[in-house]
């Protein structure tokens, strides 16, 4: 039995469906919940996308310094209307800043992932396109999650156009980035730099001793809090850790369930590379 374990009366009282999987960086997991349920991606889905970009440039698609205009109108998946995308809904303030102007592809990966910015996603994606991010969360492993939309786009999700993972995929996706399967060593790196950059900490790390390296990319709206994170121990091997909840609590309070599975994984870490 783990602190994990004896956790589960809290995670299966949650109003709705709490999804965690937790392990090493290879083989299977040490400890999972529900790790094949599907929620609203929120966004999470942007780890996927960065995934997205960085093999695109490592095959020639894609140049992560070459200039992209930053727009705010897009086409809706619904494959009819246009749509605004909306800044108050966006974390990021710095891509509205720059609207008209051409900035480098590199600059809006930083946006999406340090202050999850809406815009700067919708353009990375627009950029590289629905394919290129399917094709990431393949090459990562991961069998169900999926980008269908622009963030944003409510037309197409009225056409059940929904951005959608699992648990077991985003710890696929985190699993490919630490050990740098998910593009080429260099890229991994970087894309590490960039999780461990992310500024909205309320979740796994709150739940971690002060100090602990976490590179994650979690993901929040009505009814939804996502965290997915490589956490690297001072005295273990580093570890990932992912929760899904999709429930009827607060925000606070979700995020309060976040970092105690998070809590909870801790006296574990020396044993999450190994499988009893």
């Amino acid at each position: 039995m783990s602190a994990l374990d004896d956790l589960e009366p809290a995670l299966a009282a949650a109003p709705g469906t709490v999804s965690v999987w937790h392990g090493g960086l290879t083989g299977p997991p040490r400890y999972t919940r529900l790790p094949e349920d599907t929620h609203y991606a929120a966004s999470t889905m942007k780890a996927a996308v960065l995934v997205a970009a960085h093999r695109a440039a490592a095959a020639g698609d894609a140049d992560l310094d070459a200039p992209v205009g930053v727009h705010a109108d897009f086409a809706s998946g619904d494959g009819e209307t246009r749509f605004t995308a909306g800044e108050e809904e966006d974390g990021d303030d710095q891509a509205w800043a720059r609207l008209g102007e051409d900035v480098p592809l590199r600059w809006l990966l930083r946006r999406m992932i340090v202050r999850s910015g809406n815009l700067a996603t919708n353009l990375v994606i627009e950029h590289l396109g629905f394919d290129a991010v399917a094709e990431a969360w393949r090459a990562c492993g991961a069998r169900h999650s999926r980008v269908a939309r622009l963030l944003g786009d409510a037309a197409a999700d009225l056409r059940a156009k929904r951005n959608l993972v699992t648990a077991a995929d985003l710890a696929a996706v985190m699993r490919a980035i630490a050990t740098d399967a998910a593009a080429t060593p260099a890229a991994c790196a970087e894309m590490r730099e960039l999780l461990e950059a992310n500024e909205f900490n309320p979740d796994i790390p709150a739940g971690l001793p002060p100090g602990t390296r976490v590179a994650h990319k979690n993901g929040w709206v009505t009814g939804s809090r996502h965290d997915a994170a490589l956490v690297t121990p001072d005295d273990a091997p580093p570890y990932v850790l992912v929760v899904c909840t999709t429930t009827e609590l607060s925000d606070d309070d979700a995020c309060a369930l976040v970092a105690r599975v998070a809590t909870a994984s801790w006296p574990d870490r020396l044993r999450a590379a190994q499988v009893s």
